[in-house]
């Protein structure tokens, strides 16, 4: 706990003064979303599961929708046997590529167990993709997530009905398993906490730039224009959520009318590890402060079936982790209604 608070401390904010999300009749209906690795996968699951009006997602270092759904869970659905199953092909099928050859990436399969979902209603119908805009990245220098992962999340997009112009896949540059940016933290090669690399490549630039088009040039978030809130009032318990998150309004922001891009952390990347990293650090909020642009910074907490503090995209939190209804679904869209009220 005494780790927890001093984490708290140094990114400027302390876990007493959290409150709820102000409602700042923001435009829900054009979100975007990104994130880093199991941030990269919930941010693709949660854009095709509520693709009606989150029109883009930015995915670092994570595979297809759907990816760790193991046949076996399928058949036999229940905790934890199916939980094992679905970790056994997440940590083999979904991050290296020696398991590829068994069908773990093919985009067909997974396409129509995405196809299953949405005849179901319950995620989006797929054919709102036609529209949607995706950037992919793979650094040359990620040991954790192999270049055909990301691949295989172009591929399922491409089979999914997402014209060619509308992906940017970025790959080459010598990036570790991290996100990165133009002037700060980590050599950009290594693969360490807080997973911030110094790249000399602004890549929340490159992630709304190609999500939303031309830009205003990149301005310099205020220390008081971050709010920490309390996510215990939009999450159930079974979500594990952390009390507190955060989300970046610039002044612009406070009279409505706004677009909200909501960005997903990596594992050990949350504020309790890794402070103000990502939420000040990764450079989205300076973007946003001349953007009409709304950050939201949702927060999981680590568990006993979680202890890397990921987002659920193998299915720890139930194994209708992929759905609109799946808890994490729903407490980040409750967040962002909230911000629409």
């Amino acid at each position: 706990m005494a780790a927890v608070a001093s984490a708290l401390a140094a990114a400027g904010c302390t876990a007493t003064n959290a409150d709820s999300l102000p409602a700042l009749k923001a435009d829900v209906s054009k979100q975007t979303v990104s994130g880093l690795s199991s941030g990269g996968y919930m941010a693709g699951q949660f854009q095709i599961a509520n693709s009606s009006r989150v029109f883009g997602a930015g995915i670092v270092a994570a595979g297809p929708f759907g990816c760790a759904m193991s046949a076996g869970a399928k058949a036999i659905p229940f905790f934890p046997a199916a939980l094992a199953l679905n970790t056994a092909q997440a940590q083999n099928g979904c991050m290296a590529d020696y398991l590829s050859s068994l069908g773990v990436l093919d985009a067909k399969r997974l396409l129509a167990q995405a196809t299953t979902l949405a005849d179901a209603g319950s995620i989006d119908p797929l054919s709102n993709l036609k529209t949607s805009k995706i950037y992919l990245y793979s650094g040359a220098n990620d040991s954790t997530v192999a270049l055909a992962v990301v691949k295989a999340a172009r591929d399922f997009y491409l089979a999914a009905g997402v014209p060619e112009a509308n992906i940017d896949f970025v790959s080459g540059g010598p990036g570790g398993h991290a996100f990165s940016t133009a002037t700060a933290g980590n050599a950009c090669e290594t693969t360490e906490p807080p997973f911030v690399n110094n790249c000399k490549y602004d890549q929340a630039e490159a992630i709304l730039r190609f999500l939303y088009g031309s830009l205003e040039p990149k301005g310099t978030a205020a220390e008081a224009d971050f709010t920490v809130f309390d996510q215990r009032r939009y999450a159930s318990p079974d979500a594990t959520m952390a009390d507190d998150g955060v989300v970046y309004v610039p002044p612009a922001c406070r009279e409505g009318g706004c677009r909200v891009h909501v960005v997903f952390h990596g594992c050990k990347q949350t504020r309790a590890l890794v402070g103000d990293a990502v939420t000040k650090g990764s450079g989205f909020a300076d973007w946003a402060a001349t953007n009409r642009l709304i950050v939201l910074f949702p927060q999981v907490e680590a568990s006993s079936a979680n202890p890397r503090a990921c987002w659920d995209w193998w299915g720890y939190t139930g194994l209708d982790f992929l759905t609109k209804n799946a808890p994490q679904m729903k407490a980040v869209s409750a967040m962002v209604d909230a911000l629409g009220k």
